[in-house]
């Protein structure tokens, strides 16, 4: 006597031979919340420039009767005439493209290799030599305005871009040696151990290998120390005192008068000075954020 063996159920996949049924699904409530509250953000975020730049092309007697809120009636656009020349932009602009052009890759070098020696070199007293440079993060810049002041006038160094370079620096630094220290720890110690093996010395690794593999990095915190002294007011202020020699920042002052602002000049003022920082963040946003978080995680 034969036994029938029972048929397997095969799958439903396998069994239905039709077409695959829409996907229906609703976008989660959760994403729609969320594009929501950044969409808003964003417009908090960007009410600010936008009210900066509708102002700068008003005349100042508009803003003055229909308020700084108004839709203006009319447009100009000889506040940024009347800026260029109230803020002797024509100075000022040399100025701070002189101290940036100094400052920031100097500041940049120095960081560099206090960085990889921190990072790759067996160096004594490793520790409290970086204790110490980011002890620097915590000392409030207000607290060391009068000893700079006393120190460089001292010197003889006031009333002068190259004085303002020492400030600049020792506030700079410490920050560009966290940024690019935690980049140089990803190398591989292999690199640097054949580097070594074929004869290569730590100053022709570093030039050589660890400053062209940490482009990103470099390009990182180039921005951002070019950023603040671009807009750096509070030692320009003091040190400097000679229209010949004030920067953006100081420029932008003479918009603000004892009796009267010119508010709609002001704005312009500020449109010209940060027509370069935005150009610069436009093009180099990519190798900013790529530098900021490479040393986020370890390889």
């Amino acid at each position: 006597m034969t036994s029938i063996a029972p048929v397997a159920a095969l799958p439903e996949a396998v069994v239905s031979t039709g077409p695959a049924a829409p996907d229906t699904k609703k976008p989660a409530k959760g994403g729609l919340v969320t594009t929501a509250i950044v969409a808003v953000v964003a417009l908090v975020w960007i009410a600010p420039l936008a009210l900066l730049v509708v102002t700068a092309v008003r005349p100042l007697s508009d803003f003055i009767s229909t308020g700084p809120l108004a839709w203006p009636k009319d447009f100009t656009l000889s506040n940024f005439a009347d800026a260029w020349r109230i803020g002797n932009f024509a100075s000022t602009y040399r100025n701070s493209l002189i101290l940036v052009l100094l400052k920031v890759p100097l500041g940049v070098l120095i960081s560099a290799m206090l960085a990889f020696a921190l990072a790759k070199l067996r160096i004594r007293f490793g520790r409290v030599i970086m204790f110490s440079v980011f002890l620097g993060l915590t000392i409030p810049i207000y607290i060391t305005i009068v000893p700079i002041f006393i120190m460089l006038r001292t010197a003889g160094a006031t009333d002068s871009l190259i004085g303002l370079m020492g400030p600049y620096l020792a506030f700079g630094i410490p920050f560009e040696v966290l940024v690019l220290q935690s980049f140089f720890r990803q190398v591989p110690d292999e690199i640097i151990e054949a580097a070594k093996i074929d004869g290569a010395n730590s100053w022709r690794i570093f030039f050589t290998i660890m400053l062209p593999l940490s482009a990103p990095a470099l390009v990182t915190v180039g921005i951002l120390d070019a950023v603040s002294t671009w807009n750096e007011l509070l030692f320009a202020l003091i040190l400097l005192n000679s229209d010949n020699s004030k920067t953006i920042p100081v420029g932008l002052l003479n918009f603000q008068g004892q009796f009267a602002n010119n508010n709609t000049g002001l704005a312009a003022g500020i449109l010209i000075a940060v027509v370069p920082i935005l150009i610069a963040y436009t093009l180099l946003q990519r190798y900013i954020v790529g530098g900021l978080t490479a040393g986020a995680t370890k390889g």
